[in-house]
């Protein structure tokens, strides 16, 4: 259904994270201040990576396994639901977290959420499972992506839904 592009040999050439960063995500005392010196110590080569991610394509997700073969349940949903709602297969990259861990731990960085799966649409950043559930259920999905210009054409519209021949 979908088709799966991959950065993994750019992310796997990132040197290793600070000692200081483990050191801090280590403490059980870790405040929100230490979360946001955390989030600054993202490399700039992971940053770049993912930044070239989020641009390969109009619809970009991140999650655990491919859209063929799902390793959790959220990411199978989300997935799902940008089926069910048209996303056009040339318009959509998937991208592996499980495949490399700087990227499944900068991702989540860089967009400043916890979870995984995370969509970007237009290099905007759009929510987890959660928000996709919901962005689903009231209808306000399938409009940013109709705005998006995202979904695949409709089977035999090639005039258009308002023209006859």
């Amino acid at each position: 259904m979908f088709t799966r592009r991959a950065l993994t040999a750019t992310f796997r050439q990132v040197a290793p994270r600070p000692l200081a960063r483990q050191t801090a995500a280590a403490n059980p005392l870790s405040s929100p201040f230490l979360s946001r010196f955390q989030q600054r110590l993202l490399s700039d080569q992971t940053r770049q990576a993912i930044e070239k991610a989020v641009a390969s394509a109009p619809v970009v997700l991140f999650m655990k396994g491919t859209p063929e073969m799902p390793q959790c349940g959220f990411s199978r949903a989300s997935v799902q639901i940008l089926g069910l709602q048209g996303v056009d297969p040339n318009k959509f990259a998937a991208f592996n977290v499980l495949e490399d861990p700087e990227l499944r731990d900068g991702i989540k960085e860089f967009s400043d959420w916890p979870t995984i799966p995370q969509l970007y649409l237009d290099k905007e950043f759009v929510g987890g499972c959660d928000i996709l559930v919901s962005m689903h259920q009231d209808g306000s999905l399938a409009k940013l992506l109709e705005e998006k210009a995202v979904l695949a054409p409709l089977e035999g519209s090639e005039a258009g839904p308002n023209e006859s021949n």
